[in-house]
């Protein structure tokens, strides 16, 4: 009896997950995430054409770009809209500079009130940390083998 009952609830529980579960269609997704990533590509083509036309060199141009729309990214996070684009466009807004910078400001923003250092300065790279960490140990360990190869004389 005992065995009857435990199998019972366990059916009962998988048909309440199933009814919970949210379904996802991955073709959607995709869809939304390259609108999103588009828009974003499209949104800072125009701010590089913008400051091109203004006498801007490429370089400088594409470095204002930059600038803007990490600014512009910290600026929806700050007022709650970012999220709102990262639920709908998903990988499209993560992906691009401007999910970086929504990495780096949603913590500082969430955690204010708990004061300058415990809050801001111990949660602001919670995220944005181990890709810095590791961005930038991957950087050391490929010049050293550009510095091995070089010194070698393969390259």
């Amino acid at each position: 009896m005992p065995d009857f009952a435990k199998q019972k609830k366990q059916k009962e529980y998988q048909k309440y997950v199933k009814e919970v579960t949210p379904t996802h269609s991955l073709a959607l997704n995709m869809c939304k995430a390259f609108v999103t990533g588009g828009a974003i590509c499209v949104i800072g083509q125009i701010i590089t054409n913008w400051c091109t036309s203004l006498g801007m060199e490429d370089q400088t141009a594409a470095s204002w770009c930059s600038l803007l729309l990490v600014l512009l990214s910290v600026i929806l996070t700050g007022f709650g809209i970012y999220p709102k684009l990262a639920k709908f466009g998903g990988a499209g807004t993560l992906v691009p500079i401007t999910g970086f910078a929504n990495s780096v400001a949603a913590p500082a923003i969430e955690y204010r009130k708990e004061g300058q250092v415990f809050g801001i300065g111990c949660k602001i790279f919670t995220i944005a940390g181990p890709v810095i960490l590791y961005g930038l140990f991957t950087s050391w360990v490929l010049g050293l083998i550009y510095w091995v190869l070089k010194t070698v004389g393969a390259v």
